[in-house]
């Protein structure tokens, strides 16, 4: 086999940490706008990703973008790829 051989482009997401109570896990908030098909208009839609956080470094708050990869457990098929923006202290 080559060593040129063709990888699959990963996936990639940007949302905001909202929970990162577990280990090694975090919840990434994803929004995306899209027409209504009827109306027309831009509304916002919503989900929720976890994502594989080794070092348990990203806080709630944060923004960062996601890649996808091989399932970790039963929820998780993505992990946090970079740091973004850190969450503002007030």
């Amino acid at each position: 086999m080559n060593d040129t051989a063709k990888t699959a482009l990963k996936r990639t997401l940007v949302g905001k940490v909202v929970s990162s109570k577990m280990d090694k896990t975090v919840t990434v908030l994803v929004e995306r706008q899209m027409k209504h098909p009827l109306y027309g208009k831009y509304v916002v839609r919503s989900k929720k990703y976890h994502a594989h956080d080794e070092t348990n470094q990203y806080k709630e708050g944060d923004t960062v973008e996601i890649e996808e990869t091989r399932p970790i457990s039963r929820t998780k098929a993505w992990t946090v790829s970079r740091l973004l923006e850190s969450a503002r202290i007030i």
